[in-house]
């Protein structure tokens, strides 16, 4: 009767209807299903099925309760398990384009400082900020996150540079971002120009590169040191399906040392 009801259940009541399989880490609720991003996997474009594209989830996107994106749910769980929510706690923290749910968990642990900021603020609470060029004081943040932000900006190198020095020794930087193992390089071209040629060679209208198997080493180029960590290294006993998120995608966790 279960997975019947999970397979007939509108995505408009799929949250509010008691019961269900899933579990949404970020409200804590019960769901029979997450909502998907457009029209899911079949709406990707199809060199992204062809890469292997690692991302968002989109069949398992958004939590038909309160809203959070399934990179949301993941962040949060990795965050816990790593130790890493609980180390913010009494520090300087800077998150850009930040989720509308994620951040009072954040700041539920008592950072000292905590800057949600963006591009193009949406919200009075968020700071104008250019990540290319950051009005920010170097060696002052104890964490930056970035999640799924640094495939939209224009010099992603740059970007790094700046994301280096504002962070203090010791500091941390959360850098989730859709990637491809099948890609040698990271994919960039300035003749990708517009939001049709976008979607189809980068999986998003807004996006401006695809990173590669060396995305390590290419955010490592600007003195960031790697801590990433792989899903099954990190939540060994997470039901995926449950949880509604991708096991493919790793915890990209940098470090600036002392």
């Amino acid at each position: 009767m279960a997975l019947q009801l999970t397979r007939i259940v509108p995505y408009t009541l799929a949250g509010w209807i008691p019961g269900g399989r899933r579990h949404c880490a970020v409200c804590g609720h019960r769901v029979w299903r997450f909502m998907p991003y457009r029209d899911g996997s079949r709406g990707a474009a199809a060199l992204m099925h062809a890469l292997d594209v690692v991302g968002s989830d989109v069949d398992n996107f958004e939590c038909p309760r309160c809203g959070a994106h399934d990179r949301e749910r993941h962040l949060l769980l990795y965050l816990r398990a790593s130790g890493m929510l609980k180390w913010m706690k009494g520090r300087s923290i800077l998150h850009f384009a930040p989720e509308k749910r994620l951040p009072r968990w954040i700041q539920a642990v008592g950072p000292a400082d905590y800057t949600a900021c963006d591009l193009y603020p949406q919200a009075s609470h968020v700071r104008r900020v250019d990540m290319l060029d950051m009005d920010i004081e170097s060696a002052s943040v104890d964490m930056l996150i970035a999640n799924h932000v640094l495939e939209h900006v224009d010099d992603v190198d740059r970007a790094l540079g700046e994301i280096f020095r504002v962070l203090k020794p010791g500091g941390h930087a959360i850098l989730q971002t859709p990637y491809s193992t099948k890609l040698h390089a990271t994919w960039e071209d300035t003749g990708v120009d517009t939001p049709q040629a976008r979607f189809q060679a980068y999986g998003q209208e807004d996006h401006v590169r695809l990173f590669g198997r060396d995305i390590v080493s290419r955010f490592a180029r600007s003195g960031l040191r790697p801590r990433v960590q792989t899903h099954d290294a990190l939540l060994p006993e997470c039901d995926v399906i449950r949880h509604g998120v991708n096991p493919a995608e790793p915890f990209f966790l940098f470090h600036k040392a002392f």
